[in-house]
């Protein structure tokens, strides 16, 4: 099973209940619990009682446990969810001499509404139900014995300590059971488990639908630890353990001594969601929800399309090795239910006929597989490789996670390759998926050709790249006086700014494991960004790819403009490498990423409290005047966005990429360029309609950026559900309508100044002024959020609503993102 899937987020079921009194931690026949009354556990944490949901009538209610201490009540589980009980004047729960518990709707003679049906062997023992501090509702024999318990009964919530289970005998499985609705318990639509139809691995569904499907346990997920930080200053960890006895397979987890209480849960609405309460704001604090994003949804990539989970800023779906879009207006347009199709039609399965297999590694395999067991590798391949309908096949050895000796799992696949994935070689839950290709030069294709000219290309390139690196140093070092006799220095002195080194190849590679995925940090049509150590320091590499279109010139604009900048709001770049056909560029390591990727995800956003999220826009800001004002040249960056700004351990902003920076000269206002890059719905218009670009141009990414940073919401989105076409459209009617104290995003509400919200949307507003000279200067705007300004002129009406839309989309469709596409052709210095 895989764990991702269980990283997820709550919606808190809000309940009223009767007045309830405190009782001990147990019952015994005899003594009967009824309405009013609670059993609680003996730390405290949790209750048993009688509840009565807020959808019903006061008479309706069920039998339940809850959290104790938690003032709105979270129930974890249900006995009679789908028989409620109508006559609280004489409901009672009683533990009969046969060690059952028995739920009567009229006192010991009245229907039994809800049994455990323990079947004791002796009617003359005294039992007891016990409520434990996990949780857990168990019946015990005078010994000791444990005959029933709440654990092996999941409603719609797992807690630490619970164990959902997969007989091997029968395949029968146990399964989480959403709620119909935020007050009615009964079993609802969304459920999450495994049984025979679908062993090994877990789906969560709809009804008979498929939402999400877990990769197929590969046998090596035996102890894992997940943390997730609650704030700046403590985290959780989560222990999963998956075990074989024997009999069935489980899954389990704990926590970390001292966390807070933690559940999943699969929500009324079909989220699979992971939550901790937070004593300290009495709140449940999110740490994470399923799903985060479509790609991953069940067959969302359509036949032989998978979801690339690797993918930076978001995953995307992409074909298979040797398929193509079915349709490429429909790819194009993020509409992916058909799928991909072969380049190359399968005519014969053989080596003969050209036919072979090629191997993708850090895969989920896809659905509707046939499972052979006892097979070998070579014995799995040669399953596949004898039966003309296996269009791939995938291995595992289960060996070392189970208990009963040798057990391997062979998936065969035939037919259209549904809900493929791919994790990552990190991930321990990934497969190598083996792909029948009608030739396996298909894949290869792509990596031979234009080689000449590719090779000519390199070499000029890194000759540039040497050359440029050794001016740097020489730059960095004429004139200066240099002791002899100091001691070895590491590669790099982050706290000598005069020292800009070229790193040979080999150290770099040392230093991050050899670019191993599990060092991965970041993706994206440049290349790849890893993780390192190199001389004592934490670094971040990014290595263009040999099919980057960030080339030679984009790469040495980096080098150029970043070397000559030192502010502490842009990232500091500490060294370079070129050699063959390498390009590797070598940052300080940000721990805390991209904006963008803790402030729309709901699981992190909660980090990002109001006082964080303003001294980020004013670290911006400050970088900005640096670039504009301040530093020996006047820059402007051109691809400002969330992901493009940094941070650090204490959450403060570092503006980074200057692939496509700019240098103007002392009394240059504007520039023209016919190559329009960055990212839509952060260039300001005049750039994107025309190509002209100034300071302005920055101010304007500036204000679109401030405002998803009050809103947690995508410059991108679509908020039709609102009425509204975009992020600019809906905060100018706010604006314009007196309700910019509602803009705040709802984590913040209860945190943030209300003067500084109205002063930040206020500036984003001026800045995405339709006329770049109406647009205040960096300058003009730090003051104004240093010191509270009150007297900023009105906003005009922003630039979407001046620019004709149709015009907008023309050009739209000639913009290339700054992810993919870097193709700035010369720097203008001064």
């Amino acid at each position: 099973m895989e764990w991702s899937a269980l990283a997820c987020s709550v919606t808190v079921v809000i309940l009223v209940f009767l007045p309830l009194r405190a009782s001990d931690d147990r019952l015994v026949p005899g003594k009967p619990l009824v309405p009013g009354a609670t059993i609680v556990s003996d730390g405290g944490d949790f209750a048993l009682g009688f509840f009565a949901p807020s959808s019903s009538a006061p008479a309706n209610l069920h039998l339940g446990i809850w959290y104790n201490g938690v003032p709105e009540l979270t129930v974890v589980w249900v006995a009679n969810r789908e028989t409620p009980v109508t006559n609280s004047s004489a409901t009672v729960l009683s533990l009969t001499n046969t060690s059952d518990l028995v739920l009567y709707d009229g006192n010991s003679s009245g229907r039994v509404v809800w049994t455990t049906r323990v079947k004791a062997a002796s009617s003359s023992s005294s039992p007891t139900a016990v409520l434990l501090n996990t949780g857990n509702l168990v019946v015990r024999s005078p010994n000791g014995t444990t005959l029933w318990q709440s654990f092996d009964h999941p409603t719609d919530t797992l807690l630490p300590g619970m164990k959902m289970a997969l007989k091997h005998g029968t395949r029968d499985g146990e399964r989480l059971v959403s709620w119909k609705g935020a007050g009615n318990p009964s079993p609802g639509n969304f459920s999450y488990g495994s049984d025979m139809d679908t062993f090994p691995q877990v789906f969560l569904w709809e009804g008979t639908r498929p939402v999400y499907r877990g990769p197929p346990w590969t046998g090596y997920r035996v102890k894992s630890d997940y943390q997730y930080q609650t704030s700046s200053t403590s985290s959780i960890i989560i222990y999963l353990a998956v075990v074989n006895d024997g009999d069935q397979s489980y899954t389990t987890f704990t926590v970390s001594d001292g966390a807070w209480l933690t559940r999943c849960v699969v929500t009324y609405n079909g989220e699979l969601q992971i939550q901790s309460w937070n004593a300290s704001s009495s709140a449940w604090a999110v740490l994470g929800k399923w799903p985060p994003y479509p790609c991953v949804s069940y067959g969302h990539c359509g036949p032989n399309g998978y979801c690339d989970e690797t993918a930076r800023p978001l995953p995307t779906c992409k074909c298979l090795d040797g398929f193509v879009p079915a349709s490429t207006r429909d790819w194009t347009g993020g509409r992916f239910s058909e799928g991909c199709r072969r380049k190359e039609p399968l005519r014969g399965c053989t080596a003969a006929a050209g036919a072979g297999f090629v191997s993708l590694p850090g895969m989920k395999p896809a659905d509707r597989f046939v499972l052979v067991a006892n097979r070998t590798l070579e014995g799995c391949a040669a399953e596949c490789d004898r039966n003309c309908s296996c269009v791939a096949y995938a291995y595992a050895n289960l060996s070392s996670a189970t208990s009963r000796g040798d057990m391997t799992r062979c998936l065969v696949l035939a037919g259209d390759l549904v809900d493929t994935g791919k994790l990552g070689v990190s991930s321990p839950a990934s497969d190598t998926l083996y792909l029948r290709l009608a030739r396996l030069d298909v894949a290869a294709g792509k990596k031979t050709k234009h080689n000449a000219v590719r090779i000519a290309l390199t070499a000029i390139g890194s000759s540039v790249v040497i050359i440029m690196c050794i001016f740097l140093a020489w730059l960095k070092f004429s004139g200066k006086n240099r002791n002899q006799g100091k001691h070895k220095k590491a590669p790099f002195d982050s706290s000598n700014d005069l020292e800009f080194p070229f790193v040979r190849f080999e150290e770099i590679a040392q230093a991050t494991q050899n670019f191993s995925e599990t060092c991965m940090i970041g993706q994206g049509g440049f290349g790849k960004v890893y993780k390192g150590t190199l001389g004592g320091q934490q670094i971040a590499v990014k290595r263009l790819s040999r099919d980057s279109q960030q080339g030679t010139i984009e790469f040495t604009n980096e080098v150029i403009l970043i070397a000559k900048l030192q502010h502490r709001n842009l990232v500091r770049l500490l060294g370079c490498c070129g050699e063959g056909d390498e390009k590797l560029l070598i940052y300080e390591y940000l721990p805390n990423k991209s904006l963008d990727a803790t402030l729309f995800d709901d699981s992190r956003k909660r980090l990002l409290d109001w006082a964080t999220r303003f001294n980020i826009i004013k670290g911006v800001g400050r970088g900005l005047v640096y670039l504009h004002q301040d530093s020996r040249l006047t820059i402007i960056h051109r691809d400002l966005k969330a992901g493009n700004v940094l941070l650090d351990g204490d959450m403060k902003p570092k503006i980074a990429d200057f692939g496509m920076a700019r240098l103007f000269g002392d009394n240059q206002e504007n520039a023209n360029t016919q190559r329009v890059v960055g990212t839509y719905g952060y260039m300001a218009p005049e750039y994107a309609m025309e190509g002209v670009f100034s300071i302005k141009s920055d101010v304007y990414s500036f204000g679109v950026l401030v405002l998803e940073i009050v809103t947690s919401i995508k410059r991108s989105s679509i908020i039709h559900t609102m009425g509204y076409s975009s992020l600019i459209d809906y905060s100018w009617n706010m604006w314009k309508e007196g309700k910019t104290k509602d803009m705040a995003d709802s984590s913040i509400t209860d945190t943030c100044s209300l003067h500084e919200v109205f002063l930040c949307v206020h500036i984003a507003l001026l800045c995405v002024q339709e006329n770049a000279d109406d647009r205040p200067l960096m300058s003009s705007i730090m003051t104004a959020l240093e010191n509270g300004s009150t007297t900023l002129p009105n906003p005009n009406c922003p630039a979407y609503l001046v620019r004709r839309e149709t015009e907008l989309e023309h050009f739209r469709n000639n913009i290339q993102n700054s992810v993919n596409s870097l193709t700035l052709t010369e720097i203008v210095g001064r």
